[in-house]
């Protein structure tokens, strides 16, 4: 268990906390079962106007491999993307890899994000799209070669990365005037490292990330099974096999 808390001091909270919290026992921290990542295909037919496709793979050793970790915050801004119509108005996400390169191109795509999900000893990272269903199977060649072109030497310029660095900490740094934010921060990172590591110490491991921590942390990610999940018209989405044969041809 973890009590945290902000914008309160520190010795005013243990004087809240110790009369309701002393007298629970202390006991040994159980060891936590290790996550097991498999991959897989999942499809869901639904009374849907569109498709929506996700690929992804693992990011290995989740926030445990703190490089690994932070380098695929970064390629998350970098590859970015969002929605075809951008309600933030004309030129909002307008320099990211997949609003250049895909939502710029195909207006078929409603869609086209890059995601992750980082946990402990796992996580997930790929891209996630929304389509015409006539155009999911164009869509899902499109995701395939934008993993596989970040995960290429020299297909990433050091004016996209810098970009991507710069967005990297300022969501982090927005996000942490938010009290709930930090507060919650602090919990997870005592929770996953016993610890709550300095801002200071993120912000120079961003900005330390090089072009070559892009593309060998890509290649390393998409050389995972695939997993591939659909829901909506699923009738054109590409099989699994042939999907994952785009990454792991022999």
């Amino acid at each position: 268990m973890v009590l945290a808390a902000s914008g309160v001091e520190h010795d005013v909270l243990v004087s809240i906390a110790e009369p309701l919290l002393s007298d629970l026992p202390a006991v040994k921290r159980p060891e936590e079962p290790k996550s097991v990542y498999v991959g897989g295909d999942y499809r869901c037919q639904a009374d849907c106007q569109n498709t929506h496709v996700a690929l992804a793979f693992e990011v290995p050793g989740g926030w445990y491999e703190e490089k690994t970790a932070i380098t695929v915050t970064v390629l998350q801004k970098l590859m970015g993307g969002g929605d075809w119509f951008c309600t933030g108005g004309v030129g909002k996400g307008l320099y990211s890899r997949l609003s250049l390169r895909i939502l710029s191109h195909y207006h078929q795509i409603e869609s086209f994000s890059a995601f992750n999900h980082i946990y402990n000893y796992s996580g997930l990272f790929g891209i996630l799209a929304t389509t015409s269903p006539d155009f999911a199977s164009k869509a899902v060649d499109l995701a395939a070669g934008e993993l596989l072109e970040v995960a290429t030497p020299g297909n990433v310029t050091q004016g996209q990365l810098d970009r991507a660095k710069q967005a990297a900490k300022c969501k982090v740094l927005m996000d942490l005037e938010s009290r709930a934010v930090a507060c919650e921060d602090i919990g997870r990172q005592v929770m996953t490292y016993g610890e709550r590591k300095p801002i200071e110490k993120f912000l120079n491991d961003v900005e330390a990330i090089t072009l070559n921590d892009i593309s060998s942390t890509a290649k390393n990610i998409i050389s995972t099974p695939l997993t591939m999940a659909s829901w909506g018209d699923v009738t054109n989405v590409p099989t699994y096999e042939s999907v994952s044969r785009k990454f792991h041809s022999k």
